[in-house]
């Protein structure tokens, strides 16, 4: 299947695969409840059902259930999925990830829901976002008009990566194979974070060649900056080096602990606000302040022991937390570059 093709080049898998024909069954006697709670009306040979509120500021249509020649639309099925899920699943929550365009029409049907009461004890909430646009500030499009896909989106990015890449002089030693795996892991870094580093209803500019720099706010930046720190550890422990519990001398040490200390805080927000951007400013601010501590002190030519380990644990407390945020937004780390 094409969506699985194009979610699994982003290393994406869904428990479940279902599409309007799986709720077809369900519409019917939805609708028979409907119309037994006396919530459906006829209007002009269709069937309606009002949704708009006393308090509302701005008028809200009826959602149409069925046309006047018979047909469904968007809204029953949205409907009928939500009646599915709560049968099967019967969930706390239910989050719709759609474009910021298609808001009055989720307002319409979670509405109806609420009014029919079929999201049982779900919460329906609709989590928009804004759209990638070319430089021409409309909707981002292929060279011949044409709506881009996904996976031609990829290929794209791993191209530029790789042009990235040779001229950064990085992974030139490898095998091909290698290379191109570094290179799709770089391109698929570039764009996820490009697309979840801005709050999610900002509308931004599609720009594949600063998306993919190995500096300033990018996910090549960041997993550089992993790499690298992965590396000192490598050696460090090829040499027998210790590593110890951080202790904070400096200003930059100071910083970057504390950076350390508020993943906590970073994570929860981006959950509570459904704002991955927070974790993207965390992962970019976090190596910045490593990169500030790394140029400031010595680590692997430090003769003083005690001091030497501190540096080393803390140089792997941060690529732990760096790492495990890279994941969170769905990002992989290469062993090298």
């Amino acid at each position: 299947m094409g969506l699985e093709r194009e979610y699994g080049s982003l290393g994406i898998k869904f428990d479940l695969w279902k599409g309007e024909s799986d709720v077809y069954p369900l519409i019917t006697p939805m609708l028979m409840h409907l119309h037994d709670m006396g919530l459906i009306e006829k209007s002009d040979g269709a069937r309606i059902m009002r949704v708009a509120e006393s308090n509302d500021k701005k008028e809200i249509p009826p959602l149409i259930l069925v046309t006047s020649d018979g047909s469904t639309l968007y809204g029953t099925t949205d409907l009928a999925t939500i009646v599915d899920r709560i049968q099967n699943q019967n969930p706390d929550l239910i989050l719709y990830i759609v474009d910021q365009r298609q808001h009055g029409h989720f307002e319409q049907v979670f509405r109806a829901a609420r009014k029919a009461q079929l999201n049982g004890k779900a919460e329906l909430e609709h989590d928009g976002f804004g759209t990638m646009n070319g430089p021409d500030g409309k909707p981002f499009k292929t060279r011949a008009g044409g709506v881009m896909k996904l996976y031609d989106l990829i290929s794209m990015a791993t191209e530029e990566a790789q042009k990235r890449l040779a001229e950064a002089g990085l992974a030139a030693e490898y095998p091909q194979s290698e290379r191109d795996d570094i290179a799709r892991q770089v391109g698929l870094a570039a764009l996820k974070f490009a697309d979840l580093a801005n709050y999610r209803l900002t509308d931004y500019v599609f720009d594949l060649a600063r998306f993919t720099r190995f500096e300033g706010k990018t996910g090549p930046y960041l997993q550089y900056a992993a790499v690298r720190t992965r590396s000192i550890l490598r050696k460090a422990q090829d040499e027998g080096f210790a590593e110890a519990t951080p202790v904070v001398q400096s200003p930059e040490e100071r910083t970057l602990v504390l950076q350390l200390l508020s993943l906590p805080d970073a994570m929860q927000g981006a959950e509570d606000k459904r704002a991955p951007n927070i974790l993207c400013d965390y992962a970019f601010t976090l190596a910045q302040a490593f990169s500030r501590f790394y140029a400031e002190h010595h680590i692997m030519s430090e003769r003083d022991m005690g001091l030497r380990a501190a540096r080393l644990g803390l140089c792997r407390l941060t690529v732990e937390a760096l790492t495990k945020v890279l994941g969170l937004l769905g990002i992989e780390v290469p062993s090298k570059m």
